[in-house]
């Protein structure tokens, strides 16, 4: 399915903010209680998670900063990667994994590979709007999903919580500016009518879902 963006470019803003949300709700929908899970479905989780994030977020934010052509969006991405880096984001990640007795496993590692594989690739792509459009999404969706992170470490018997509570915090910020950044690149930098916006968020919610133990992406609904 594609989405046309033509001008006048912030007319589509509230839709694409619209679709965005209403996959988030399906996603977070889709979790199952921490409560009903074992002690290993929930290990699972975080590590899936951690095994994911800890090596890729600043690759992905990263790759949305070199393809983005607005000098508007350049600094909303920089400020992300600045914080990103500042406060070594990874290793409060590790912590928190640890802390859960959550630390990826191999298996861990191999179980999400192909579904990384394929944003890894598609980000590297290197196509502005689309990626810009994708790391909106994350950010919105990991709003939304720390508070369950969150309890799913305090059901493993943990009390480090600085990155989910970091996270639950700055990541409102970062998901509003990045729609920002979107806005502005989608102005001077317009894709193909024929592209599909949300190419990127079908891959990455599909990603998603393999971390919470889903299985498959649905198709995102028109």
């Amino acid at each position: 399915m594609t989405t046309s963006l033509v001008a006048p470019e912030l007319q589509h803003l509230s839709s694409i903010k619209q679709r965005i949300d209403s996959e988030i709700d399906s996603l977070v929908a889709a979790l199952p209680g921490p409560k009903d899970l074992t002690p290993e479905q929930r290990r699972g989780i975080i590590a899936r998670y951690s095994a994911v994030l800890e090596g890729n977020f600043i690759y992905w934010m990263t790759a949305a900063y070199l393809s983005v052509q607005s000098d508007a969006a350049r600094p909303i991405l920089v400020d992300n990667l600045r914080e990103e880096i500042r406060d070594c984001h990874p290793e409060m990640l590790r912590r928190f994994a640890i802390a859960a007795h959550a630390y990826p496993t191999d298996t861990d590692a191999m179980a999400v590979r192909d579904g990384l594989t394929k944003v890894r690739m598609f980000l590297g792509r290197l196509q502005g709007v689309q990626n810009v459009l994708t790391m909106g999404f994350f950010e919105s969706y990991i709003q939304r999903f720390m508070p369950y992170l969150a309890d799913l470490a305090v059901a493993q018997g943990s009390t480090e919580l600085e990155y989910t509570d970091v996270h639950g915090v700055c990541d409102i910020a970062h998901s509003e500016g990045l729609l920002i950044a979107f806005s502005s690149e989608a102005a001077i930098n317009p894709p193909d009518p024929s592209t599909d916006l949300f190419e990127g968020v079908g891959k990455l919610s599909a990603l998603i879902q393999i971390i919470n133990g889903n299985g498959h992406a649905t198709v995102l609904a028109a």
